[in-house]
């Protein structure tokens, strides 16, 4: 597939003489997940996530898990679980609302990144779910364009511990400080009522 530029990006490329360049490039834009793209994906511990809601109203969230967490289910279609956050569902409110998305994938230890753009579903029912300890429903994206980015101003950084909070098998998950501070000062009857950190036995980390 080639992507096909808008009006606007057109005259910014035409405004920068980029319009050659861009040209060249719309031919590594392509909407079938590769085996090269799968072994990107399912290696990395995070990425981006952009939402845009029905009035034009865009949204950027950071997403955690362990190695492996963005599945390549098909030569179309990546998943993903939701995990526990602050309630909010800025993220998932705005995938129900247009299912539009952007994912960002970036490897700080190799300097490289990749862009995957499409349509987004959520389904609590998804047969995915019983693999992902304490996910509340599935993501799946069809892909309609995936392509590398200019890797140039990625800063090299090291991993240096994974998150504590990453839900696992057979380990049971410690609360973040935050809510139980919500427990403490009184807020509890704010909790989901299946929420852990109403009690108070369980383990908190401040994060």
């Amino acid at each position: 597939m080639t992507y096909e530029y808008r009006p606007q990006q057109r005259r910014l490329q035409e405004q920068f003489d980029t319009t050659r360049v861009a040209d060249r490039l719309q031919g590594i834009v392509h909407d079938t997940l590769t085996d090269s793209d799968r072994a990107f994906i399912e290696a990395r511990d995070m990425f981006f996530l952009a939402t845009v809601n029905t009035e034009g109203q865009a949204n950027c969230s950071y997403k955690g898990g362990e190695p492996g967490f963005v599945r390549v289910v098909d030569e179309h279609t990546v998943a993903f679980p939701n995990y526990d956050g602050n309630g909010m569902y800025i993220s998932m409110g705005n995938v129900e609302e247009t299912g539009e998305v952007g994912m960002l994938f970036i490897s700080f230890e190799d300097q490289h990144r990749m862009r995957l753009n499409g349509t987004a579903s959520i389904d609590p029912g998804d047969p995915l779910l019983a693999e992902y300890p304490e996910a509340q429903f599935i993501v799946r994206v069809r892909a309609r364009e995936v392509f590398p980015n200019c890797p140039r101003y990625i800063h090299k950084m090291e991993l240096v511990e994974r998150s504590r909070f990453v839900p696992k098998a057979g380990c049971e998950t410690p609360v973040p400080a935050w809510k139980a501070g919500m427990r403490e000062r009184g807020g509890e009857d704010m909790l989901p009522a299946t929420d852990r950190a109403r009690s108070t036995d369980a383990e908190v980390l401040d994060r």
